[in-house]
Order: C-alpha cells, then sequence, then structure tokens
C-alpha cells in the first residue's frame, strides 16, 4: 500500500478536504522535508522552525499560507479536493502546524523514506477530535 494510501486512511474526512488536501500538498512538494524547505524559501524558516522543533508551533495566517503555495497551487487543490481556495488555506492554516509536529517527534525531519515508521502512529485520529 502506497504512503498516500496509509495517509488516507489514517484521516478523517470531516474536515473540509483537509486531508485530501494535505496529501497532495506532500505530494507536489517533495514530502515533508520538501514543504518545509518551501515554507523556508517563503521567508517563514522561524515559523516552520516551530512546528518541526520540541517546542511550541508559531501559528501561520491564511494569507502566509497563500504566499508561500501560491494561487495557482492552492487553487488546484482546492478544486481537487472539493472546497474554495480561501477556505483551503484556512484549514491549511489551523491544521499544518499541529501536522507537521506530530510527523516530527523527535525535532527533526524524517529520513527519507522514514515517514511511515516515523510519524503515522502519531497521525492516527489526527482529524478525528
Amino acid at each position: 500500500m502506497a504512503l498516500w494510501d496509509q495517509l488516507g486512511g489514517l484521516f478523517g474526512s470531516e474536515e473540509g478536504g483537509v486531508s485530501g488536501a494535505v496529501q497532495q500538498l506532500l505530494e507536489r512538494n517533495g514530502g515533508l522535508s520538501g514543504l518545509v524547505e518551501k515554507f523556508q524559501q517563503g521567508g517563514l524558516s522561524e515559523v516552520v522552525g516551530s512546528w518541526v522543533g520540541t517546542g511550541e508551533n508559531l501559528p501561520v495566517s491564511a494569507e502566509q499560507i497563500q504566499s508561500v503555495l501560491g494561487n495557482e497551487q492552492l487553487a488546484a487543490l482546492a478544486e481537487k479536493v472539493g472546497i474554495d481556495p480561501q477556505q483551503l488555506s484556512a484549514n491549511l492554516a489551523e491544521y499544518l502546524p499541529q501536522l507537521v509536529d506530530k510527523l516530527t517527534p523527535n525535532g527533526a525531519l524524517p529520513e527519507e523514506g522514514g515517514l511511515l515508521s516515523h510519524g503515522l502512529d502519531a497521525l492516527k485520529g489526527f482529524f478525528k477530535h
């Protein structure tokens, strides 16, 4: 079973397409490390670093999500999961810090290919609260 199928099985669909959008976001940006790098390049190194690190997660706004990911990518993701791009940005702003935090429980990005053993147990029920 592919990583994305396993992620999909862990995420509920209750959160307005966020689980599908996160899967697509990771696929389109080179996995977790690629997504973190995109936020760093977008001027949010301190913010994304707080999500990976073991301290408190700094917040991110929907506007910052939009700035980093770009309108085109957000529109494509929103269309794929069936929600409005602005709603997707807001949902990602709410859940992405927590998700990255859960995927990096030791304060570091998992080794390439180590995502399955490194973070999926922590994600069970993440979108089912």
